[in-house]
Order: C-alpha cells, then sequence, then structure tokens
C-alpha cells in the first residue's frame, strides 16, 4: 500500500484504504452515512476496535486483488449487493446477509459486479492488501 492509502486494482481504479480507527468504545457508528458519503470505487475504513480484532466497513465494486495473508483470517459479512470470492477451485457467493470466513493461506479475489456494502472483521495488524 501507498502512503496515502491508495493501490490499484487489476482494472486501473484506486483502492482507497483507510487503518484509522474512526470510532472508540461506546460511540455510536452510523454506517448509512459513511455508505452515503463515500466515493470511491473501493474503498475500505476501520470502524473499530474489539479486543485484539477491527471492524471494518468495505463499499466496493469491482475486482481486488488475488492475494492471501499468512497469518490472519477474514471475516466477510454482506450488508447489501452481491459479493463475490473467487478461490483457487470455485467461487463463494455471497448476498445481503451472508458470511464466511476466508481461512489465513489461502488465496482468494474479493470482487462485487454491483456496488456492495461488507463488514469485515480481522486481527488489527493485518495488511489488507495481503500477499500477492
Amino acid at each position: 500500500m501507498n502512503n496515502d492509502g491508495n493501490d490499484q486494482s487489476p482494472t486501473g481504479f484506486s483502492y482507497n484504504t483507510r487503518l484509522n480507527v474512526l470510532h472508540g468504545p461506546l460511540e455510536l457508528i452510523d454506517v448509512p452515512r459513511l455508505v452515503a458519503a463515500c466515493q470511491d470505487q473501493w474503498f475500505n475504513q476501520t470502524l473499530c476496535r474489539v479486543d485484539e480484532a477491527v471492524v471494518r466497513l468495505g463499499v466496493v465494486e469491482g475486482e481486488y486483488h488475488w492475494h492471501h495473508h499468512d497469518n490472519e483470517d477474514e471475516f466477510f459479512y454482506v450488508v447489501s449487493g452481491r459479493f463475490l470470492i473467487d478461490l483457487e477451485d470455485r467461487t463463494l457467493e455471497l448476498t445481503a446477509g451472508k458470511s464466511v470466513v476466508i481461512p489465513k493461506g489461502v488465496k482468494h479475489r474479493p470482487r462485487a459486479p454491483e456496488r456492495t456494502v461488507i463488514l469485515m472483521v480481522e486481527r488489527a495488524g493485518i495488511i489488507p492488501t495481503g500477499v500477492t
């Protein structure tokens, strides 16, 4: 990830990855307001910490790159839209209300054929772009 939090997708648009923790304990989080304000094609904002994990909001459309995480699992929950996770041998399709855990070490490529809102839970130290 470069210094401004942006990396390039396989199709040339920028990822906007914000690792700062937006909210502390007992602060209300207005997810619909954050989603409505999002202008990026692939946006990822850390909402809060929960013990040693973080909860991130993703507002995404398009393809992310193939990657894996050596030491961390990732939990994805779809709030709205359609979210696909390509694995080496199949594709997982998640729609609103569906979720999945991608285990550490599993190579995957997230993509969204339409504007999709997701929540992610992962260890606080994870590098969202993973290892390619």
